[in-house]
């Protein structure tokens, strides 16, 4: 398929067969010369790209901190006992004002995607992008005909709630929204809440944006709301697995018998019931703000560069940006010691597309030099 021309937003149905109202059967195949739906940034830096600076993978550096790390240690002690979630729910429950039964913890937030494509029955599901390809693959996999939304780079990847078909009763969508960094106005995103409509609601990168403006995440007067958290970015908790679903108790209880037994570890609990924690509360917010230091210094410094655009304004722990011959600016830049990832990957983009993770002003200035070794 190819990628449609940067103007205004479009929509582009799938090849797969259509999903029942029913549980879906099958997996959906993609269209063909599709983006690689399951390439992460992880793979940058995995084998022979170990020793590269990590400018791929959007988890805060130097992550988990040393009080952390002692927290997961002594929960080993309990390792011998099944796994015990209700402090942790109640502690996600109290951080967020809202009551257990409207927590679910889960492996990481890639298991709700696969959690929801499995329960949810859809006739018109919807993801906007370009966005985190996990929900539409999870989708695809349980059988579902996937509808596309594709924003506009004209309109900076901004989102329209009226580009959403009237009829979708299952719509996906990021805020802050992974590749291209945009942090959609909550006003905009509840005009997509309706009766008969689950809405899901990507926050994953939410707590990295200084006073979480914008989220939805205590929202309960939202029709068929579902908002999607993970803990890995911010605590450097990937290799842990741990994130949750925020939604009414009707979809709770849904997705929780769709669950194994035990699906969450005693550390992924204990990071859960730690990191929710007003110290822990209070040491992301600081770090958000750090961010959004850091990243703005990385703005300046890219300005430097006539052929780059960036996405934007950027909003997330990250920035995507345009530039001609990208392909082999990754390439280049894998040679001067600096991992980046590659946006071809993403619906809606294309070759000449990077993602880079902010980080602190010496690597940027690191990398920025490599850079214009590449590019001059």
């Amino acid at each position: 398929m190819n990628v449609p021309a940067p103007t205004d937003a479009v929509r582009l149905r799938g090849s797969g067969p259509a999903a029942p109202a029913a549980a879906p059967s099958g997996p959906s195949p993609a269209p063909a010369d599709e983006p690689d739906l399951r390439h992460h940034g992880d793979a940058e830096v995995r084998g022979d790209g170990g020793g590269l600076t990590d400018l791929a993978v959007n988890v805060r550096a130097g992550t988990p901190p040393a009080w952390l790390k002692a927290h997961l240690a002594a929960s080993l002690d309990s390792l011998a006992a099944y796994p015990d979630g209700r402090a942790a729910r109640r502690a996600v429950a109290v951080r967020h004002g809202l009551p257990v039964e409207r927590v679910l913890l889960t492996s990481g937030a890639a298991e709700a995607f696969v959690l929801l494509a499995r329960t949810v029955r859809a006739r018109r599901p919807v993801v906007v992008h370009p966005q985190f390809t996990e929900p539409e693959a999870a989708l695809r996999d349980a059988g579902h005909d996937v509808e596309r939304v594709v924003l506009s780079e004209r309109d900076g990847f901004r989102l329209d709630p009226d580009a959403v078909p009237e009829d979708a009763d299952l719509v996906v969508v990021g805020n802050p929204t992974n590749p291209t960094s945009v942090l959609h106005p909550a006003a905009a995103l509840a005009r997509l809440a309706r009766p008969g409509r689950t809405l899901v609601v990507d926050e994953a990168f939410m707590d990295a944006v200084p006073g979480e403006r914008e989220s939805l995440a205590g929202r309960t007067d939202l029709p068929g709301l579902v908002v999607l958290r993970s803990l890995t970015k911010t605590w450097g908790l990937a290799g842990l697995r741990i994130g949750y679903v925020l939604a009414g108790p009707g979809t709770v209880a849904d997705l929780e018998r769709a669950q194994p037994l035990w699906p969450v570890s005693s550390p992924a609990l204990a990071a859960a019931e730690a990191c929710s924690a007003p110290a822990a509360l209070a040491e992301a917010a600081a770090a958000a703000e750090e961010i959004a230091r850091d990243r703005a210094h990385l703005l300046v410094r890219l300005g430097e560069f006539g052929e780059i655009r960036v996405a934007g304004p950027a909003a997330g722990p990250f920035v995507l940006l345009r530039l001609p011959g990208a392909a082999g600016v990754r390439e280049g830049l894998r040679a001067r010691g600096f991992a980046v990832r590659r946006g071809d990957t993403f619906p809606g983009l294309g070759p000449d597309w990077l993602r880079l993770a902010v980080r602190d002003r010496a690597t940027t200035d690191r990398f920025v030099t490599a850079l214009a070794g590449v590019l001059r």
